[in-house]
């Protein structure tokens, strides 16, 4: 056995591995939610088990190192297809290449007929995915790539898209067959209204250029509901299951239940947190600031690399003369270049500037949003992955990356078409309306409940409107409490009424708490004398004196069936009935009345006859 020098680590080498054969594949599903079949499976490499080289992060970190990393990644490339032979499974295989490894192939057509081909698998059966780390200098070039694994029978696919170099002028170029949604964007989708945009417009881009989405990372049921809600065909996660030698040849009972789940996502930018502020149009760009360290046009390359392993998270650093910054040094490329054998003995001590980007993305701090719009739709995508300068005046201020600068944009959009109530922040009538759309148009049974405050009229006229909004903002906040976000909706149609729309099974007990606690809890904004005398004193709407009792909530509830029914109506026709509700809740002692399915349907037909849309 070949010993390793006792002078680096007791781990051996990428090269040792690949030729003792010690290099294992494992698999992770990747599921069709139309029935929730396998479509195929993501080969992934291990290193032998119990060693620091078990990881594919530390095994590729290595053959970076050695400089054998394409040889690393076709050595993978071959155990996955061996594995996945001896696997006999249903479906497609996809492979991981990095740019370089892809070229090497195109150059090669015999070895990449021979490689998918390889163990008798059928090249129409494979694959390929672009990994997010490669860089394309230019993307028209990496074209006959394409070409030539089409050619091949394979397809091709564009990994981990939204982060690093996966950007849209790439998509644009090399229209990829797949595109696969970067975790990042699908973990808490269900309830980050920035996520849920985000990957909004990839489906409406993917739709436009005929790419199959599938979202990765997918972990939870309510992440799951809103992506399958959203018209996303595939998916990838743990909730499907981990990577194994021995994957699992259907989806698990729980994943399927989860697929299958009755109740239609309530999508998060429909909602925003109560008291949350609103950004201006006009966003600064110092929202984006990384406050980071910049080093002299004199630096040397030793510096930066000092930094860099004092400041692990740093992603890179500006160059500066007199305050200005001059270039920019990505950590990901610096390292690549550094790690080269003798690269750190032949260049450490020579200026910073020969591994730096001399012309840097540059953006002001007073950069109005649709100026980062503009640049989002440029060419020039180098600000994903290298980052980019920000600027006081033109005086450095600190650094930025592509993923914030999307986030600010993207936050910025969502505030232009919130359609929501000023002062609670919760969906007006434009969203609610959409909703139930979305419900009546899936055959989903829900209860459309109506809120009202009993005596906010006379409270409002007695405290004044600062004080009445904190009632509202009081109501808000209780029934934000009682509804589940994933299942059930809360808008604000105006004033002191409120619009919940429950798929939440208890959706009775969770009526009857908000009204409780609203009524408990509305007596705090009275005088405490008024508290005493059980509410205050004031005039009628004739203007005649009256006693009016504290602020109460009231709820209409109407039953809506999951198919036929009262769901043959529209949005209008259920609302005037659940209003309808609301004002017999209004003389009820409970302050709680449901319409039952029978009458609610007798209304809405009355409804529909009478609505001026009803000819429409």
């Amino acid at each position: 056995m070949h010993l390793c020098s006792p002078s680096r680590s007791a781990a051996p080498r990428i090269e040792e591995l690949i030729a003792r054969r010690e290099l294992s594949a494992v698999f992770q599903p990747i599921v069709d939610f139309e029935g929730g079949a396998i479509l195929g499976y993501e080969g992934l490499i291990r290193g032998p088990a119990g060693t620091p080289l078990e990881t594919p992060f530390a095994l590729f970190s290595q053959a970076l190192a050695e400089g054998c990393a394409i040889e690393l990644e076709r050595a993978a490339a071959h155990t996955c297809v061996d594995a996945f032979a001896r696997l006999d499974v249903d479906g497609k295989l996809f492979l991981n290449f990095s740019a370089g490894a892809l070229r090497r192939l195109a150059d090669d057509r015999d070895e990449t007929l021979a490689l998918l081909r390889r163990r008798g698998v059928d090249p129409q059966r494979i694959v390929v995915e672009l990994t997010e780390q490669s860089t394309l200098l230019d993307a028209g070039e990496f074209l006959p790539v394409i070409v030539a694994l089409r050619a091949a029978g394979a397809q091709f696919a564009l990994d981990d898209y939204g982060t690093a170099n996966a950007s849209m002028s790439l998509w644009v170029r090399l229209q990829p067959d797949v595109v696969k949604i970067d975790r990042f964007f699908i973990h808490d989708i269900a309830s980050d209204p920035l996520k849920f945009e985000a990957v909004r417009a990839m489906q409406h881009f993917a739709q436009a250029s005929g790419a199959q989405l599938v979202a990765e990372g997918i972990e939870n049921e309510a992440d799951l509901i809103v992506v399958r809600d959203m018209g996303i065909d595939c998916g990838q996660g743990y909730i499907f299951g981990r990577p194994h030698a021995q994957p699992a040849r259907c989806v698990t009972d729980s994943a399927r239940d989860a697929l299958g789940a009755g109740h239609i996502a309530v999508f998060p930018e429909a909602t925003r947190a109560l008291g949350s502020a609103s950004p201006s149009g006009s966003m600064a760009s110092e929202k984006m600031l990384v406050t980071a360290p910049a080093l002299p046009r004199h630096a040397t390359n030793n510096d930066v690399l000092e930094l860099f392993n004092h400041l692990p998270d740093l992603h890179a650093v500006a160059v500066v003369e007199r305050d200005e910054p001059v270039a920019l040094i990505n950590r990901r490329s610096f390292m690549d270049r550094y790690a080269l054998p003798y690269h750190r003995e032949l260049f450490g001590k020579r200026p910073c500037m020969q591994f730096a980007n001399a012309s840097p993305v540059v953006i002001e701090k007073s950069m109005s949003v649709e100026q980062m719009a503009k640049l989002l739709a440029s060419d020039d995508q180098r600000y994903l992955a290298d980052g980019f300068v920000i600027t006081d005046n033109g005086k450095y201020a600190g650094l930025g990356t592509g993923e914030n600068l999307v986030r600010a944009v993207t936050e910025v959009r969502i505030e232009a078409a919130r359609y929501a109530n000023p002062l609670t922040f919760l969906p007006g009538n434009i969203p609610i309306s959409s909703h139930i759309g979305r419900l009546l148009g899936n055959e989903a049974g829900f209860y459309a409940c109506y809120v009202d405050l009993n005596h906010f009229k006379p409270f409002n006229d007695q405290y004044g409107y600062w004080q009445g909004d904190e009632v509202l903002k009081f109501a808000a906040a209780v029934l934000a409490d009682v509804c589940e976000p994933t299942r059930d909706f809360l808008g604000h149609v105006g004033g002191d009424d409120f619009l919940i729309l429950f798929q939440s099974d208890n959706w009775r007990e969770r009526a009857l708490q908000a009204i409780r606690a609203f009524n408990e809890g509305a007596q705090r904004f009275y005088a405490p004398a008024e508290r005493l005398a059980g509410g205050i004193h004031g005039e009628d709407r004739r203007g005649n004196p009256t006693f009016f009792g504290f602020v109460t909530m009231a709820i209409g509830c109407v039953r809506v069936e999951p198919a036929g029914g009262a769901s043959e109506y529209g949005s209008e026709q259920i609302a005037s009935v659940a209003a309808l509700a609301k004002r017999r809740a209004k003389h009820a002692t409970s302050g709680f009345v449901l319409i039952d399915a029978d009458e609610s349907t007798a209304l809405m037909r009355g409804q529909a006859e009478a609505s001026p849309l009803a000819s429409e």
